[in-house]
Protein backbone atom coordinates (compact mmCIF):
# COMPACT_ATOMS: atom_id res chain seq x y z
CA UNK A 1 0.00 0.00 0.00
CA UNK A 2 1.51 3.33 -0.88
CA UNK A 3 1.02 6.46 1.31
CA UNK A 4 -0.47 9.50 -0.60
CA UNK A 5 -0.62 13.01 0.98
CA UNK A 6 -2.94 16.17 -0.05
CA UNK A 7 0.07 18.62 0.97
CA UNK A 8 0.90 20.00 -2.17
CA UNK A 9 4.63 19.69 -1.36
CA UNK A 10 6.26 16.97 -3.46
CA UNK A 11 9.41 16.59 -1.05
CA UNK A 12 7.04 16.30 2.08
CA UNK A 13 5.08 13.79 -0.19
CA UNK A 14 8.08 11.98 -0.29
CA UNK A 15 9.26 12.34 3.28
CA UNK A 16 5.72 11.01 4.39
CA UNK A 17 5.54 8.20 2.35
CA UNK A 18 9.59 6.88 3.43
CA UNK A 19 8.48 7.35 6.79
CA UNK A 20 5.35 5.07 6.20
CA UNK A 21 7.55 2.74 5.11
CA UNK A 22 9.83 2.77 7.63
CA UNK A 23 7.27 2.21 9.95
CA UNK A 24 5.75 -0.62 8.36
CA UNK A 25 8.38 -2.53 7.63
CA UNK A 26 10.05 -1.66 10.54
CA UNK A 27 7.28 -3.81 12.43
CA UNK A 28 8.90 -6.68 11.27
CA UNK A 29 12.75 -5.99 12.33
CA UNK A 30 14.41 -7.02 14.93
CA UNK A 31 17.55 -6.93 16.66
CA UNK A 32 20.28 -9.94 16.89
CA UNK A 33 22.62 -10.58 19.34
CA UNK A 34 24.86 -13.27 18.20
CA UNK A 35 28.07 -11.35 18.36
CA UNK A 36 30.22 -9.54 20.40
CA UNK A 37 29.47 -5.57 21.14
CA UNK A 38 27.10 -4.31 18.00
CA UNK A 39 23.75 -6.55 17.53
CA UNK A 40 23.16 -7.01 13.87
CA UNK A 41 19.56 -6.93 12.40
CA UNK A 42 17.09 -9.75 11.11
CA UNK A 43 14.13 -9.68 9.51
CA UNK A 44 10.66 -11.23 10.59
CA UNK A 45 10.17 -13.35 7.39
CA UNK A 46 7.83 -16.25 8.48
CA UNK A 47 5.89 -16.70 11.67
CA UNK A 48 8.48 -17.91 14.05
CA UNK A 49 10.79 -17.52 11.72
CA UNK A 50 13.94 -14.84 11.44
CA UNK A 51 16.72 -14.19 8.37
CA UNK A 52 19.78 -12.52 9.08
CA UNK A 53 23.48 -12.14 7.37
CA UNK A 54 25.14 -15.20 8.09
CA UNK A 55 28.53 -13.65 9.24
CA UNK A 56 27.18 -11.76 11.75
CA UNK A 57 26.14 -15.01 13.80
CA UNK A 58 29.35 -15.98 15.96
CA UNK A 59 27.94 -18.53 18.53
CA UNK A 60 25.17 -20.86 17.96
CA UNK A 61 24.02 -21.28 21.37
CA UNK A 62 22.87 -18.07 23.49
CA UNK A 63 21.54 -15.99 20.55
CA UNK A 64 18.81 -13.72 21.60
CA UNK A 65 16.39 -11.53 19.61
CA UNK A 66 15.29 -7.94 20.42
CA UNK A 67 11.73 -7.53 19.46
CA UNK A 68 10.02 -4.63 17.92
CA UNK A 69 8.08 -4.06 21.77
CA UNK A 70 11.36 -4.42 23.40
CA UNK A 71 10.97 -7.42 24.57
CA UNK A 72 14.33 -9.85 24.60
CA UNK A 73 14.12 -13.06 23.76
CA UNK A 74 15.77 -16.23 23.45
CA UNK A 75 16.59 -17.28 19.37
CA UNK A 76 17.33 -21.26 18.21
CA UNK A 77 19.60 -21.32 15.70
CA UNK A 78 18.13 -23.06 12.52
CA UNK A 79 21.15 -23.27 10.66
CA UNK A 80 23.80 -20.93 8.64
CA UNK A 81 24.80 -20.79 5.05
CA UNK A 82 27.89 -19.30 4.62
CA UNK A 83 28.06 -19.63 0.57
CA UNK A 84 25.20 -16.81 0.54
CA UNK A 85 25.43 -15.14 3.97
CA UNK A 86 22.17 -16.24 5.25
CA UNK A 87 21.48 -17.39 8.76
CA UNK A 88 18.00 -18.38 9.92
CA UNK A 89 16.73 -18.34 13.25
CA UNK A 90 13.37 -19.50 15.35
CA UNK A 91 11.59 -18.04 17.86
CA UNK A 92 8.82 -19.95 19.85
CA UNK A 93 5.81 -18.62 21.12
CA UNK A 94 6.69 -15.35 19.32
CA UNK A 95 3.77 -14.07 17.10
CA UNK A 96 4.81 -11.01 14.86
CA UNK A 97 3.79 -10.40 11.37
CA UNK A 98 6.15 -11.37 8.82
CA UNK A 99 7.28 -8.83 6.17
CA UNK A 100 5.75 -8.51 2.70
CA UNK A 101 8.57 -9.25 0.13
CA UNK A 102 8.85 -8.38 -3.53
CA UNK A 103 10.81 -9.42 -6.71
CA UNK A 104 14.47 -8.05 -6.29
CA UNK A 105 14.23 -8.76 -10.37
CA UNK A 106 12.52 -6.06 -10.70
CA UNK A 107 14.91 -3.13 -9.24
CA UNK A 108 17.19 -1.38 -11.68
CA UNK A 109 19.98 0.91 -11.48
CA UNK A 110 18.93 4.75 -9.93
CA UNK A 111 15.77 3.03 -8.23
CA UNK A 112 15.46 4.18 -4.84
CA UNK A 113 15.49 2.26 -1.30
CA UNK A 114 15.55 2.05 1.71
CA UNK A 115 17.44 -0.21 4.39
CA UNK A 116 15.26 -0.91 7.61
CA UNK A 117 17.34 -2.24 10.37
CA UNK A 118 17.15 -1.98 14.12
CA UNK A 119 19.39 -1.52 17.22
CA UNK A 120 18.61 -1.84 20.24
CA UNK A 121 19.55 1.63 21.63
CA UNK A 122 17.76 3.25 18.39
CA UNK A 123 14.83 1.22 17.99
CA UNK A 124 14.30 1.47 14.25
CA UNK A 125 17.16 2.87 11.85
CA UNK A 126 16.90 3.70 8.35
CA UNK A 127 19.29 4.24 5.46
CA UNK A 128 18.22 5.79 2.14
CA UNK A 129 20.32 5.53 -1.24
CA UNK A 130 19.83 4.47 -4.48
CA UNK A 131 20.49 0.69 -6.13
CA UNK A 132 23.83 0.98 -7.74
CA UNK A 133 24.05 -1.69 -10.30
CA UNK A 134 21.67 -4.94 -11.43
CA UNK A 135 22.32 -8.05 -13.52
CA UNK A 136 21.02 -11.55 -13.18
CA UNK A 137 21.76 -14.62 -11.66
CA UNK A 138 25.26 -14.40 -10.01
CA UNK A 139 27.50 -16.88 -8.10
CA UNK A 140 29.15 -15.68 -4.86
CA UNK A 141 33.07 -15.72 -4.71
CA UNK A 142 31.88 -19.11 -2.11
CA UNK A 143 30.25 -20.56 -4.64
CA UNK A 144 26.33 -19.58 -3.51
CA UNK A 145 24.21 -19.20 -6.45
CA UNK A 146 21.83 -15.93 -6.17
CA UNK A 147 19.12 -15.04 -8.34
CA UNK A 148 19.66 -11.84 -8.80
CA UNK A 149 22.45 -9.27 -8.93
CA UNK A 150 21.87 -6.11 -6.72
CA UNK A 151 24.75 -4.06 -5.35
CA UNK A 152 23.42 -0.76 -3.46
CA UNK A 153 25.56 2.76 -4.12
CA UNK A 154 27.91 2.51 -1.36
CA UNK A 155 28.94 0.50 1.82
CA UNK A 156 26.45 -0.29 4.60
CA UNK A 157 26.54 1.14 7.73
CA UNK A 158 27.05 -0.68 11.13
CA UNK A 159 24.09 -3.03 12.03
CA UNK A 160 22.76 -3.17 9.17
CA UNK A 161 24.04 -6.55 8.05
CA UNK A 162 20.65 -8.47 8.25
CA UNK A 163 18.38 -5.25 7.63
CA UNK A 164 15.46 -5.18 5.30
CA UNK A 165 15.72 -3.48 1.93
CA UNK A 166 12.68 -2.05 0.94
CA UNK A 167 11.78 -0.93 -2.36
CA UNK A 168 8.82 2.36 -2.76
CA UNK A 169 5.88 0.59 -2.58
CA UNK A 170 7.17 -0.77 0.77
CA UNK A 171 7.60 -4.51 -0.42
CA UNK A 172 11.47 -6.11 0.99
CA UNK A 173 13.15 -7.30 -1.63
CA UNK A 174 15.30 -9.09 0.40
CA UNK A 175 18.80 -8.96 2.67
CA UNK A 176 21.07 -6.47 3.43
CA UNK A 177 24.81 -7.68 3.26
CA UNK A 178 28.33 -6.11 3.53
CA UNK A 179 30.20 -9.59 3.28
CA UNK A 180 29.82 -11.00 -0.32
CA UNK A 181 31.86 -8.12 -2.44
CA UNK A 182 34.38 -6.02 -0.13
CA UNK A 183 33.68 -2.50 -0.02
CA UNK A 184 29.93 -3.04 -1.18
CA UNK A 185 26.64 -3.11 0.15
CA UNK A 186 24.69 -6.18 -1.55
CA UNK A 187 21.28 -7.37 -1.54
CA UNK A 188 20.58 -11.38 -1.40
CA UNK A 189 17.13 -11.35 -2.98
CA UNK A 190 14.10 -12.47 -1.87
CA UNK A 191 13.78 -15.45 -4.21
CA UNK A 192 16.95 -16.82 -2.48
CA UNK A 193 15.70 -15.95 0.74
CA UNK A 194 13.06 -18.46 0.22
CA UNK A 195 14.82 -21.44 -1.09
CA UNK A 196 17.86 -20.96 1.37
CA UNK A 197 15.31 -20.78 4.29
CA UNK A 198 13.40 -23.83 3.10
CA UNK A 199 17.07 -25.31 3.21
CA UNK A 200 18.02 -24.79 6.25
CA UNK A 201 14.81 -25.49 8.10
CA UNK A 202 14.53 -28.97 6.61
CA UNK A 203 18.02 -30.06 6.93
CA UNK A 204 20.06 -27.49 8.92
CA UNK A 205 22.25 -27.07 6.23
CA UNK A 206 22.26 -26.56 2.20
CA UNK A 207 24.39 -29.26 0.67
CA UNK A 208 26.62 -28.63 -2.19
CA UNK A 209 28.98 -30.77 -3.68
CA UNK A 210 33.08 -30.67 -3.11
CA UNK A 211 36.24 -31.62 -4.94
CA UNK A 212 38.87 -30.28 -2.46
CA UNK A 213 40.92 -28.25 -4.36
CA UNK A 214 42.32 -24.94 -4.75
CA UNK A 215 42.88 -23.30 -8.01
CA UNK A 216 43.58 -20.60 -9.57
CA UNK A 217 42.15 -19.38 -13.64
CA UNK A 218 45.29 -19.42 -15.77
CA UNK A 219 45.45 -19.08 -19.59
CA UNK A 220 46.37 -22.65 -21.34
CA UNK A 221 49.46 -22.51 -23.88
CA UNK A 222 47.97 -22.48 -27.52
CA UNK A 223 49.90 -25.61 -28.21
CA UNK A 224 47.62 -27.50 -25.44
CA UNK A 225 44.64 -26.03 -27.23
CA UNK A 226 45.28 -26.74 -30.54
CA UNK A 227 46.73 -30.30 -30.16
CA UNK A 228 43.53 -31.12 -27.77
CA UNK A 229 41.23 -29.38 -30.00
CA UNK A 230 39.39 -27.22 -27.24
CA UNK A 231 37.34 -24.54 -27.61
CA UNK A 232 38.10 -22.59 -25.15
CA UNK A 233 41.52 -20.88 -23.53
CA UNK A 234 41.35 -21.02 -20.18
CA UNK A 235 41.53 -23.53 -17.32
CA UNK A 236 41.94 -23.94 -13.43
CA UNK A 237 45.63 -24.47 -12.27
CA UNK A 238 45.14 -26.97 -8.63
CA UNK A 239 47.19 -24.84 -6.48
CA UNK A 240 46.25 -26.84 -3.15
CA UNK A 241 44.37 -30.02 -2.13
CA UNK A 242 42.79 -31.16 1.03
CA UNK A 243 44.27 -33.85 2.87
CA UNK A 244 42.57 -36.91 1.85
CA UNK A 245 39.32 -35.24 0.00
CA UNK A 246 37.86 -36.73 -3.69
CA UNK A 247 40.69 -35.09 -5.54
CA UNK A 248 43.14 -35.95 -3.58
CA UNK A 249 41.38 -39.39 -3.59
CA UNK A 250 41.28 -39.33 -7.59
CA UNK A 251 45.34 -39.10 -7.82
CA UNK A 252 44.76 -35.60 -8.91
CA UNK A 253 48.05 -33.73 -8.36
CA UNK A 254 49.14 -29.81 -7.64
CA UNK A 255 50.22 -28.40 -10.49
CA UNK A 256 47.40 -29.96 -12.67
CA UNK A 257 45.25 -27.90 -15.08
CA UNK A 258 41.86 -28.64 -14.58
CA UNK A 259 39.83 -28.07 -17.92
CA UNK A 260 37.21 -30.29 -17.95
CA UNK A 261 34.31 -31.58 -15.30
CA UNK A 262 31.74 -33.94 -16.00
CA UNK A 263 31.61 -33.47 -19.47
CA UNK A 264 32.10 -29.43 -19.36
CA UNK A 265 34.65 -27.19 -20.13
CA UNK A 266 36.17 -25.48 -16.29
CA UNK A 267 37.22 -22.27 -17.52
CA UNK A 268 36.67 -20.35 -14.27
CA UNK A 269 35.25 -21.60 -10.81
CA UNK A 270 31.74 -20.58 -11.40
CA UNK A 271 32.10 -23.43 -13.76
CA UNK A 272 33.16 -26.10 -11.37
CA UNK A 273 30.36 -24.70 -8.77
CA UNK A 274 28.12 -24.81 -11.48
CA UNK A 275 28.76 -28.71 -11.73
CA UNK A 276 28.90 -29.24 -7.90
CA UNK A 277 25.18 -28.61 -6.96
CA UNK A 278 23.66 -30.83 -4.28
CA UNK A 279 22.29 -33.12 -7.11
CA UNK A 280 26.09 -34.29 -7.60
CA UNK A 281 27.20 -35.36 -4.14
CA UNK A 282 27.62 -38.93 -4.24
CA UNK A 283 28.09 -38.87 -8.09
CA UNK A 284 31.00 -40.10 -9.96
CA UNK A 285 32.11 -37.42 -12.23
CA UNK A 286 34.65 -37.51 -15.30
CA UNK A 287 37.38 -35.25 -14.72
CA UNK A 288 39.74 -34.21 -17.67
CA UNK A 289 43.52 -32.29 -16.64
CA UNK A 290 46.46 -31.23 -18.25
CA UNK A 291 49.57 -32.58 -16.63
CA UNK A 292 52.62 -32.11 -18.33
CA UNK A 293 51.27 -31.03 -21.32
CA UNK A 294 49.53 -34.40 -21.77
CA UNK A 295 45.45 -34.50 -21.34
CA UNK A 296 45.33 -37.30 -18.62
CA UNK A 297 41.42 -38.22 -17.77
CA UNK A 298 40.43 -40.00 -14.51
CA UNK A 299 36.99 -40.16 -12.25
CA UNK A 300 36.26 -38.69 -9.65
CA UNK A 301 33.41 -39.15 -6.51
CA UNK A 302 31.88 -35.93 -5.40
CA UNK A 303 31.80 -35.87 -1.62
CA UNK A 304 29.62 -32.98 0.56
CA UNK A 305 31.13 -29.88 1.21
CA UNK A 306 32.48 -29.53 4.99
CA UNK A 307 30.53 -26.96 6.78
CA UNK A 308 33.04 -23.44 6.70
CA UNK A 309 35.42 -25.42 3.75
CA UNK A 310 36.32 -22.34 1.45
CA UNK A 311 38.33 -25.60 -0.70
CA UNK A 312 36.12 -26.35 -3.56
Amino acid sequence: METTSASGNPLMDLSDNLADIVERVGRSIVAIHGRHRMPSSGVIWRHGVVVTAAHTIRREDGIEVTLTDGRTVTAVLAGLDWCTDLGVLKLDGVDLDPIDSGDARSLKPGHLALAVARADELGTSADFGVIGSTGGPWRTGRGGQLDAFVRLDGGLRPGFSGAALADMRGQVMGICTSALVRGAGMVIPAMTVERVTDELLAKGRVARGYLGVGAQQVSLLDAWVNEMNLPFSSGLLINSLAPGGPAQQAGVLIGDVLIELDGKPCRDMDDVYAALGSASIGQQLQIALIRGGERHVSSVTVSERPRRNSCR
